[in-house]
């Protein structure tokens, strides 16, 4: 069942279009992350469902009905804003319970509201502290507790981990993915962090300049793009592009780039036809995991020569920026690699990539891959 519907909902501030012609469903007990640059319109979609907004066009539907024009109280939502908006003479206990005390819920099931939500987000032994006593982790979990005690199935957090540190990030993702499925709840949650709408999503949907441009598994839309802003962004470090060309030899198609040629081999599951794709602008993705450094490439592998700008060291493995004929390119080398272990900065190595793993996409839109 879907819990949350939004149908070609658009969205304009003056003569600035943030939302065009949004579709999106989201099923019950999902986690669904809306993932996306800043300004690609995540917090305008959150205030739209909230109901603190109106859309310009389009409809929303929440639980089967029509809430469009529904004010916020009456949709029923749990809502953890950016900021952590605690109020700041009051108790993290008080701050909790607002939004029960506010609909006048009885005093003991209040209680028992904020002792579950502070037992899940681990901050039982604050609750008689003021937010100015807690770090900024801490008035997170407060913030996220406070939106987690309504009396709802359904959550709208909008990107709530924003401005924390990596280590705090880390450890709230994992305390908030424990709570939404220990609740068997529905989460619509917003984030500009490729790594943290990885680690959370069960659907994950990629909103591009005001479009959902692609929806589905976090491990689909990893593996088998669809549009090259998806292969881009989803996925650190952030996937290489190069230009490329689609030309004819043999009696096929060939695919060209500055820095290797492949013959095109055409999926099933191509968004554009090849001869409508060979008139129109190519680029080319790999995944930084995919370029090796190998001085003795296996065979049938696409080869090129690259000089090494700069290593990044990540504790188990390192960024290893490369210079490949002025093409700016990242690999991803494991800090046991013996070959990582002896390269160094302005070297000139043999880099390599194999075909499968080469995608094609001709105006933004998938076509095949090397091969």
């Amino acid at each position: 069942m879907n819990i949350v519907e939004l149908q070609h909902v658009a969205k304009s501030y003056g003569r600035s279009q943030v939302l065009r012609d949004v579709t999106l469903a989201v099923r019950s007990g999902e986690f669904m992350v809306v993932f996306g640059m800043p300004v690609s319109g995540k917090s305008v979609l959150v205030r739209l469902i909230t109901g603190l907004e109106k859309p310009d066009a389009g409809r929303i539907i929440i639980r089967g009905q029509d809430m469009t024009n529904a004010a916020p109280g009456e949709r029923n939502l749990g809502y953890v804003p950016q900021s952590f908006a605690l109020y700041p003479h009051f108790s993290v206990y008080d701050n909790i319970a607002y939004p029960l005390a506010l609909a006048k819920a009885p005093k003991e099931e209040i209680r028992a509201e904020v002792e579950r939500a502070a037992q899940l987000l681990k901050i039982e032994k604050f609750l008689d502290r003021r937010p100015d006593q807690l770090s900024g982790g801490q008035k997170q979990r407060v913030a996220i507790a406070r939106g987690l005690v309504k009396r709802t199935e359904i959550f709208v957090l909008d990107d709530p981990l924003v401005g924390l540190d990596f280590k705090l990030r880390e450890r709230l993702i994992e305390d908030l993915k424990a709570t939404q499925e220990q609740l068997k709840v529905t989460f619509i949650y917003t984030t500009s962090e490729a790594v943290e709408a990885m680690q959370l999503a069960s659907m994950l949907s990629v909103l591009h300049h005001g479009e959902v441009i692609e929806v589905g598994p976090t491990e689909e839309l990893y593996n088998r793009p669809k549009r090259a802003e998806t292969m881009r962004f989803v996925g650190f470090p952030q996937a290489n592009f190069v230009h490329g060309r689609l030309i004819q030899r043999d009696g096929r198609h060939w695919l060209s780039t500055s820095l290797f040629e492949s013959p095109l081999h055409q999926s099933s599951h191509a968004q554009i036809p090849l001869d409508q794709a060979t008139r129109l602008p190519i680029s080319v993705g790999v995944r930084p995991e995919h370029i090796m450094i190998d001085p003795n490439p296996p065979e049938g592998a696409l080869v090129f020569k690259a000089k090494v700008l700069l290593r990044e060291d990540l504790g188990g493995e390192e960024i290893v920026y490369l210079d490949a004929g002025g093409q700016q390119l990242t690999t991803v080398l494991r800090s046991d690699n013996e070959i990582a272990l002896h390269i160094s900065i302005d070297e000139t190595v043999t880099a390599y990539v194999l075909p499968e793993q080469v995608v094609v996409y001709a105006d933004g839109k998938y076509v095949g891959r090397a091969g």
